[in-house]
């Protein structure tokens, strides 16, 4: 009887610890890295950053994997293997998930997805779904290229170039922010700008490769000051050029890559960790918000310049002049561009409206 008394006892026990909220989920974390490496000092290793402090403050498995190819299959081969092998949560960065997570959340139903940049449809773009057990997060990357640009005019750089990965949405919205503010800033300081179409390149890769310091070397010694590389681990080919000749500068992209080169002036940030801790955060909090694309902006300060006073290598323009135009594009002020349409009639309003050839060079249809 004392034993039945007991056993009762310790029932009634665990079923007020589940009332009141006890965590009975063993969660297990796995992040698959998009195009690159998890060392790529930009987008992977940002947003790994975030996963695994936030798993390591929580006490939560946690691990990455790379997939063998940036392939629809591939992708969706790999989220097979790591959910076989216990994730329930699986943090996608990169908009080359898309298609892999519109088939997985259907598939995977009790698995959590975090999908960053993107949002899942199917490969001809003719459905568009986010199930429940799916969170996007997109960023105005444009926000933060615009800002880049406006600092680097606004700093006396006057021949300017620009380097994307592959073309893919994020990275052409980087770009057409970063033209746009440049000849804003150069039409609102009154400076003559040289941004030629020939300097602006989409490499259609990440990767750190000796073909990049070339093509940069080249742009340098053709009188480029500063080049904007939005391409992962090739930033590190556009520093390495940049140090090899006197004078020349990089604007970084996605994390602070001031540590990379002293030749980095400043870098077009989101805020990779930050975003992925707050859903990792709210999942286990149990305000999962799934169904959802999240917008990350200047607004909520999730995209901007880095102002540490270690990363701030601006040799005029002044964190105070930059947090008045920081503001003007949280409040709307300015209205960043994010397509070429865009751009094209932000450049009649408010800059050079006879750089058609450089607007065409933002977005290849």
């Amino acid at each position: 009887m004392k034993k039945i008394l007991a056993l009762l006892i310790l029932s009634v026990f665990s079923l007020v610890l589940v009332a009141c909220g006890e965590q009975t989920t063993e969660w297990n974390i796995v992040m698959l890295t998009d195009v690159g490496t998890i060392t790529d000092k930009s987008f992977n290793q940002g947003t790994w950053e975030g996963v695994k402090a936030f798993a390591e403050d929580n006490d939560i498995t946690h691990s990455y994997f790379r997939p063998n190819a940036a392939t629809h299959a591939s992708y969706l081969e790999s989220i097979d293997m790591v959910v076989a092998n216990g994730a329930n949560v699986v943090v996608t960065p990169g908009f080359l998930f898309e298609t892999a997570i519109y088939e997985a959340q259907s598939r995977y139903p009790d698995v959590y997805f975090i999908l960053i940049d993107g949002e899942p449809h199917t490969p001809d773009y003719s459905t568009f779904r986010t199930d429940d057990n799916v969170v996007n997060i997109l960023f105005q990357e444009e926000q933060s290229g615009f800002l880049a640009g406006y600092a680097a005019v606004a700093d006396g750089f006057t021949n300017l170039g620009y380097m994307g990965g592959m073309e893919v949405p994020a990275v052409q919205k980087f770009g057409i922010g970063y033209v746009a503010g440049a000849y804003y800033a150069a039409n609102a300081l009154s400076k003559t700008i040289t941004f030629d179409a020939s300097r602006y390149e989409y490499l259609g890769d990440f990767d750190n490769k000796p073909e990049h310091t070339t093509k940069a070397a080249s742009w340098y010694n053709a009188g480029v000051e500063l080049i904007f590389v939005a391409a992962g681990g090739a930033g590190n080919a556009v520093m390495a050029a940049a140090e090899a000749t006197s004078g020349k500068f990089v604007i970084g992209v996605d994390v602070d890559q001031a540590g990379e080169s002293d030749t980095v002036i400043s870098s077009a940030m989101k805020e990779l960790a930050i975003a992925v801790r707050q859903e990792l955060q709210a999942l286990i909090d149990g305000n999962w918000n799934g169904g959802q694309t999240l917008r990350k902006s200047a607004a909520n300060d999730s995209v901007g310049l880095p102002t540490a006073q270690a990363s701030w290598r601006f040799r005029t323009f002044t964190q105070a002049q930059y947090e008045t135009v920081l503001g003007k594009v949280k409040d709307g002020t300015i209205t960043v561009p994010q397509t070429k349409a865009q751009l094209t009639a932000f450049l009649a309003a408010n800059g050079n409206p006879s750089a058609a050839a450089l607007v065409n060079k933002t977005v290849t249809e």
